[in-house]
């Protein structure tokens, strides 16, 4: 038997990864399997042949290489050998070495794929095609980074969770109806006929009576569905590090969550972020005029009520008025200037200010503005100082009531400096003190801001009857790159405070104990306080790998309309299987 031979039987189907060749292998016989990236004819009877896998491409020498098709799945047992001088790849970690004296065994053909696998080959391909052949597209070296990167995020969480004590319990699949906000996909049951589970919107209430039941310190890498509109941000089904813990006050969540990403975040970028800090959501819409800042770049609102006070100019004469300074924009054009004016109208103000900050003879700063002739001295100074502007800044102002100014602003400053969502640093942040309630809902009940779960501010409680409104929530958001990543809080324990919330929600007793009589029940044996957080892994996996869109770190994602172009789903059932079910399809209403 050869050496050939002894290596065909003895190492397996191969002994190394296309990519990880490098000039330390030269001299060995190595065994390596892929898929045929590209074919170049070399003379009569030679042809180079890029063999791809997960790792990378290397280039083969074969002799007769006539019958190899794009994407067959090849064998290839050879002898790695230096490239001849001249022709290194300085683009390829393999780009050094070479395969020569090159035996190809077949494994299986393939038809042309419907677009080129490489992506550097600049081809545009439509989204729409990418995900009906979502096993092909899945080849390219970006989904198999993103892929493997998200693999790597959740191991590390996983890690970090169990480093802090934590174990991993599975909740049910199959679960109750339940009004925590978004609408559930419902599964009709065979053998209740007439009765539905629904899929888990998230395992809120399950790790809440695991906190009852004394497990502690409960995590899982939890499946999740929503039926909600679909979005950049957002899939029908998604995984997220679900935790919840006894005996924790908010800021004990905050670090055992802050661990898991920081752990993450080194596991797919080689880095921790900086420390992870916290701002009040009140500092956040009045400074950044959202409540999931982006804190990579400045450009913070700044009141200029003080400033303008008395200045006489009646558009300022308002509840608030909030400018932010655009480093540089002075040498924005007039169409543009207006553009921005219609925007700031389109976004709900009554309109916007603009102030070109210009020098003056005496070598001050001075505001060029069409309205700087309605403005004093004292006040233009004034702006220029507080907005810390230079001389070619613009300084844009609204004012209205406060928070829909700020709100204005906030989307005029992501719009104008905010880098991709993806692009580092990753600056993290928690979000704290969240109203309770958010507005009335049409019979003028408070509507939950995030769950009816959620323990009142210790010093709001008080306030549930007579102005809830104005109660604080004990719950928190962890804001990336101005993602958010997800929601979490202190839970109520208590069922005498339970039942003041769902009395404010309007959801009477009978109510509560028919949806809630299981959890109310628990209450009653015992329930520890306790808190817990949940993060999107999706969202968390597509900002480290500089993916704007989930669907690129998942591996069969649905489009924006809920469709699985691959497999065709959502489809019909049988009329036998919805006999079983005891359901009948009624015709669609236009």
């Amino acid at each position: 038997m050869t050496q050939r031979d002894d290596l065909s039987a003895a190492a397996g189907m191969r002994t190394h990864y296309c990519g990880e060749l490098r000039s330390d292998d030269v001299g060995e016989q190595v065994a390596v399997c892929g898929w045929v990236a590209r074919r170049r004819e070399q003379g009569k009877h030679l042809a180079f042949v890029d063999l791809r896998d997960h790792t990378g491409v290397v280039q083969c020498v074969v002799d007769g290489a006539h019958d190899l098709r794009s994407e067959y799945v090849v064998r290839v047992m050879a002898t790695v050998r230096t490239r001849p001088e001249g022709t290194v790849n300085s683009d390829l970690p393999t780009g050094e070495v070479e395969l020569g004296d090159c035996t190809v065994e077949v494994l299986a053909t393939a038809d042309p794929p419907p677009f080129p696998v490489d992506t550097r080959s600049g081809v545009e391909v439509d989204e729409a095609v990418r995900l009906r052949y979502r096993y092909i597209d899945i080849r390219n070296a970006r989904m198999q980074h993103n892929l493997r990167l998200r693999a790597r995020v959740t191991s590390a969480i996983r890690r970090a969770m169990d480093e802090q004590g934590f174990v991993e319990i599975e909740t049910p699949l199959l679960w109750t109806p339940t009004p925590e906000g978004a609408r559930e996909f419902a599964i009709p049951s065979r053998l209740q006929q007439g009765a539905f589970y629904v899929l888990p919107q998230s395992p809120q209430i399950a790790k809440q009576l695991l906190m009852v039941a004394g497990c502690d310190r409960y995590y899982q890498i939890a499946r999740c569905m929503r039926d909600e509109d679909l979005r950049a941000d957002r899939q029908f089904e998604f995984t997220q590090l679900d935790v919840e813990a006894s005996f924790v006050r908010q800021e004990d969540v905050h670090r055992f969550v802050s661990h898991s990403v920081a752990a993450a975040t080194e596991a797919a970028t080689g880095e921790p972020p900086p420390p992870i800090g916290s701002i009040t959501w009140t500092d956040a819409m009045e400074r950044f005029g959202v409540d999931k800042p982006d804190l990579r770049f400045g450009m913070e609102i700044v009141d200029l009520g003080p400033v303008v006070a008395g200045s006489g100019f009646r558009a300022f004469e308002a509840d608030a008025v909030r400018a932010i300074c655009v480093t540089g924009g002075a040498e924005f054009s007039r169409t543009r200037l207006d553009g921005l004016v219609d925007r700031a109208k389109a976004l709900g103000a009554k309109g916007l200010v603009w102030m070109r900050v210009v020098p003056t003879e005496g070598g001050g700063l001075d505001l060029d503005s069409p309205v700087s002739k309605f403005l004093p001295d004292s006040a233009r100074v004034g702006i220029v100082s507080a907005m810390g502007a230079s001389e070619g800044d613009l300084v844009l102002v609204v004012a209205g009531e406060k928070l829909p100014s700020c709100a204005v602003l906030g989307q005029l400053r992501i719009e104008l400096a905010a880098p991709p969502v993806g692009q580092g640093p990753y600056r993290f942040v928690w979000v704290v003190d969240f109203p309770m309630f958010e507005g009335r809902d049409e019979l003028g009940n408070p509507v939950a801001a995030h769950h009816p779960f959620t323990m009142p501010h210790p010093d709001d409680v008080e306030l549930l009857e007579s102005d809830p409104l104005a109660v604080r929530s004990q719950s928190y958001d962890l804001v990336v790159n101005g993602w958010e990543l997800g929601s979490g809080s202190i839970r109520i324990h208590r069922a005498d405070i339970q039942r003041r919330v769902f009395s404010a929600l309007g959801i009477s007793e009978d109510v509560a104990e028919e949806r809630f009589g299981f959890l109310l029940g628990a209450f009653r044996y015992g329930a520890p306080p306790h808190g817990g957080f949940a993060f999107g892994i999706d969202r968390l996996a597509a900002v480290l790998a500089g993916e704007e869109n989930i669907r690129e770190v998942i591996a069969f994602p649905k489009t924006q309309s809920g469709a699985d172009l691959m497999s065709g789903s959502p489809r019909p059932i049988s009329e036998r299987q919805l006999a079983d079910l005891g359901i009948k399809v009624l015709p669609r209403t236009q």
